[in-house]
């Protein structure tokens, strides 16, 4: 019988074996095969063998929600909800899956996901690749899962930038009563011409629709769930700035700051740098701290902060909380470095709270 009280520490070392193993594979491949694996092993009590180790606890309140601790699983991990319940198991305070689109949809032609394990970096361009909202519904009820699920929605390829609000309210209708918030991912760079829906009226006509429809569903399902706008770390501090701005007029009650980046920067020279689609992982840390930094200046405390994008260490975590935000949501990173990272930033961020408030009692 395996002793989990041995294996966790050396999860770390065992899971980078695993990783090792898997990176033979090609990406997508490699992401279904673990996935698969969590599921099948979850019920055995394995999950110390990659650094698991139930729940660390460092509760917070952000958006009226109980979160048992900030640290969450970005949207793209678990698409469709099939894996909620083996993903639950890793430690995370809240689980996100998503994007998920009114109809199922391919996606882009593979092959669409790149690995830069020099950067500990990925490059993807799946384009909302997923099997439909119905589906992840279905998923969702079947898993009764009773943790904090965030479940993020999009639009279609095919449906008109200009007629997108039709899919994200037909996305919102269908997920409102089983998420405990709900993501407007309007910053994929792997749709075309979705990032134009973060600025002008396409932004308001969305944001005032959307917001109209909450209201709606909040009376008939009695319960308020709130929206959080994803942004794209792209965007300078002008075009940050009159965002910040709408998204107060509309009351939107969060902001995930950020998704991929275009930009290569960081990833100059290596394998890959000139495939298309967005850049996650270490390299990102920079551009989109700067974005989540910029957007706490602007909206104070007024609209809480989803720190997303690069957190590879627990120091990166800090260093989000330093810029303002409430949560933070790890994805790239636990694909280098496994399910230890999600106990090493709760331990940073709890040792960053320790010694605030070391800090405010000598004041």
């Amino acid at each position: 019988m395996i002793n989990c009280d041995q294996v966790d520490r050396c999860g770390d070392s065992v899971y980078g074996i695993i990783r090792d193993l898997l990176f033979l594979m090609e990406p997508e491949r490699a992401h279904s095969t673990t996935l698969r694996l969590l599921s099948a092993t979850a019920p055995l009590g394995l999950g110390c063998l990659v650094g698991a180790r139930g729940t660390p606890a460092l509760p917070c309140k952000v958006m009226g929600i109980e979160f048992p601790n900030p640290v969450g699983l970005a949207a793209g991990m678990d698409k469709n909800a099939d894996y909620i319940t083996a993903l639950s198991r890793l430690g995370f305070g809240f689980i996100e899956v998503g994007t998920v689109t009114p109809r199922p949809q391919p996606g882009n032609t593979p092959p669409r996901v790149f690995r830069i394990p020099q950067r500990q970096a990925l490059i993807n361009r799946l384009g909302f690749n997923n099997k439909g909202v119905d589906h992840l519904v279905r998923q969702v009820r079947r898993s009764g899962y009773r943790g904090v699920l965030g479940i993020n929605i999009g639009k279609n390829t095919d449906t008109p930038v200009e007629r997108a609000v039709d899919d994200y309210v037909i996305a919102l209708r269908k997920v409102y009563a089983y998420a405990s918030y709900v993501v407007v991912n309007i910053s994929s760079p792997n749709t075309p011409r979705l990032r134009t829906l973060q600025h002008g009226l396409l932004l308001d006509e969305l944001l005032s629709t959307l917001k109209a429809e909450q209201r709606h569903l909040s009376v008939l399902n009695g319960r308020y769930v709130p929206l959080v706008i994803k942004v794209a770390p792209d965007l300078d501090n002008e075009a940050i700035d009159v965002l910040a701005q709408q998204l107060q007029e509309h009351a939107v009650d969060g902001v995930a700051a950020t998704n991929s980046t275009l930009s290569r920067e960081g990833v100059e020279g290596l394998r890959y740098m000139t495939e298309g689609g967005g850049l996650s992982g270490a390299p990102l840390l920079e551009r989109s701290t700067r974005v989540l930094q910029r957007l706490h200046a602007v909206l104070e405390d007024r609209i809480p902060l989803i720190g997303v994008g690069g957190i590879v260490y627990g120091a990166d975590a800090v260093q989000k909380m330093k810029a303002g935000a409430d949560l933070v949501q790890i994805y790239t990173g636990l694909v280098y470095r496994g399910p230890e990272l999600i106990w090493e930033i709760v331990q940073a961020l709890a040792e960053q709270c320790a010694d605030q408030a070391s800090l405010a009692e000598e004041i």
